[in-house]
């Protein structure tokens, strides 16, 4: 399998996805914007993968390259393509198929559960996970289920957590490619978040502790990824 994907931020990387294609040995490239990388034609992969970022899907002054973005996506979606989109990558996606997306109420940072819902039990991506896993947040925005997906999965501090739109196409607002290493990196890169008070904030003594965490959610995300290859 060819993938692609797209990097928005230097230090937001496919981590644990990147260990995955490479012992499954699919082919794996990417697009990073923030090095101003052109978007690669839409024939050359089977799945696309849209990672994480600090930006969001409305700050497109600020980031021009977003509008093009959105147009890659669609034609992606279109053109009937496997897509992974991930926290802002997810956002991205359901703001391309009409789902607003928006502050959420909480910011939820560090470690909490996720619990599937009833369809995502059903999924074929998320019926081999657990009902209910622990998995890695950092965000503060979050999107509506868009029109025609299946709403997958929630948390206690965000209802809206993964969506599935015609079985090839999934939305997660959480992260289970994320690696020690990357942690590190939101962390040095985006410090001033953790200094904001929350009930869904955690310390980074807390986050980068929990090697237990960062092993479990890699095992997870290779049975998630498997789902892709059928």
């Amino acid at each position: 399998m060819r993938i692609h994907y797209i990097q928005h931020v230097h230090f937001e990387t496919p981590a644990n996805i990147y260990r995955w294609a490479d012992y499954k040995k699919h082919q794996i490239e990417g697009t990073k914007l923030f090095l101003n990388d052109p978007f690669p034609d839409i024939g050359s992969f089977d799945l696309l993968v849209i990672l994480g970022g600090p930006m969001g899907v409305y700050d497109e002054d600020e980031y021009p390259w977003l509008k093009d973005e959105k147009k890659f996506i669609e034609r992606s979606i279109k053109s009937g393509k496997k897509i992974l989109g991930i926290c802002l990558g997810a956002q991205l996606i359901a703001d391309v198929l009409g789902g607003k997306v928006y502050k959420n109420r909480y910011k939820e940072i560090g470690w909490f559960d996720v619990q599937l819902t009833s369809e995502g039990k059903k999924s074929k991506f998320f019926s081999d996970l657990p009902e209910r896993f622990t998995a890695f947040h950092w965000h503060g925005d979050t999107f509506e289920i868009p029109d025609g997906a299946v709403h997958t999965a929630r948390s206690e501090a965000c209802e809206n957590q993964a969506f599935v739109y015609e079985d090839r196409v999934v939305g997660l607002q959480f992260h289970l490619e994320t690696d020690l290493q990357t942690a590190k990196g939101l962390i040095e890169n985006s410090e001033e978040e953790l200094k904001e008070k929350g009930i869904y904030i955690q310390s980074p003594e807390y986050i980068l502790s929990r090697e237990d965490n960062f092993n479990t959610i890699e095992k997870l995300l290779y049975r998630f990824m498997d789902r892709f290859e059928d």
